[in-house]
């Protein structure tokens, strides 16, 4: 039976690739097959993900910009929903919104914002996702939260797509993916981020198992809509190779497993390893398992996995 989600595949990009300008890099990964530009949102060395996204949109004519994701705590929803409602506009639907809690300790504590507990932080984004939605509807918005105080806002400019931008919402934990199946179109189901940092633990927390349980919780959130919803994967570790199985040996201490289970990583979700039908065959299992359809790579990742994104973009 052919699968209701068809696959599509974005770049998380934080700065231009390489011997490229930013229009260009724009440009390629458009001509490239990809869907969607996507931004981090991060203090370090990266392009500021708003002005990145308009001029990538400007650069382009069909490719989707975005953010994989904001930091809800680094900018006011009421202002949030007004910039992409314009980016929305101006570019005739080709905006994805992602809105993400914050995670990463070292951006915090180099820019002084506090980090409050995860679950502060967490609260906080229900509430900004409520106020978003809002502001892309057609009524004024009155909220009254322990967070966010609005009062009689219309949101405008009203967005080229119907009720707002498609709002990307990802997360590891049960009550965020519970939250994001009730509420987001695109859910990414991800690992759990506990230390503040990518490590071993996270990715021990992307393996079959543990995907299972999180697709699991998704399902309890979204109910009658899951069907609906697109899933999503970030996807940190290609390669297109013949030897997938010396590739997992290597990446096998980083997932914390031992030798004799090297192949758990490569059904992943976070990696992408094998010849391209090799490939091929992993993402219609996790499809049909999990119901992944729509996987980021990073930067120049983009051009090794340009084969898979011919063969089996919008199939």
């Amino acid at each position: 039976m052919e699968h209701p989600r068809k696959f599509r595949f974005g770049v998380q990009l934080n700065r231009p690739l390489p011997g490229l300008n930013w229009a260009d890099s724009a440009r390629r990964i458009e001509e490239l097959g990809y869907s969607s530009l996507l931004m981090p949102d991060h203090f370090a060395d990266q392009l500021g993900p708003i002005s990145a996204m308009t001029a990538a949109a400007a650069a382009t004519r069909t490719l989707k910009v975005g953010t994989l994701v904001f930091d809800n705590d680094y900018r006011h929803p009421v202002v949030l929903a007004k910039e992409m409602a314009t980016i929305d506009l101006l570019y005739e639907g080709r905006c994805e919104v992602g809105m993400g809690a914050g995670w990463k300790t070292s951006d915090y504590d180099t820019s002084g914002i506090p980090m409050d507990a995860p679950g502060v932080r967490v609260a906080r984004l229900m509430e900004a996702v409520q106020i978003v939605r809002g502001l892309w509807g057609s009524e004024p918005v009155n909220f009254d939260g322990d967070h966010y105080r609005i009062t009689d806002l219309v949101g405008l400019p009203v967005p080229s797509s119907a009720g707002g931008p498609p709002l990307i919402i990802a997360g590891g934990s049960p009550r965020m993916l519970r939250f994001a199946g009730a509420n987001a179109d695109i859910v990414g189901v991800n690992p759990s981020i506990h230390s503040g940092e990518v490590d071993a633990e996270a990715a021990r927390d992307s393996l079959a198992d543990r995907i299972d349980q999180k697709v699991g919780w998704v399902r309890e959130g979204a109910g009658d809509r899951f069907d609906a919803l697109e899933i999503n994967a970030w996807v940190p570790v290609v390669a297109i190779t013949d030897d997938a199985g010396s590739v997992a040996q290597m990446l096998a201490p980083g997932f914390g497993i031992d030798s004799a289970n090297a192949s758990d990583a490569l059904e992943s979700p976070m990696t992408m390893i094998g010849t391209v039908d090799e490939i091929g065959e992993r993402l219609e299992q996790r499809r049909s398992r999990w119901g992944y359809s729509y996987h980021v790579v990073q930067d120049e990742t983009a051009f090794d996995l340009a084969p898979v994104v011919a063969k089996f973009a919008g199939t």
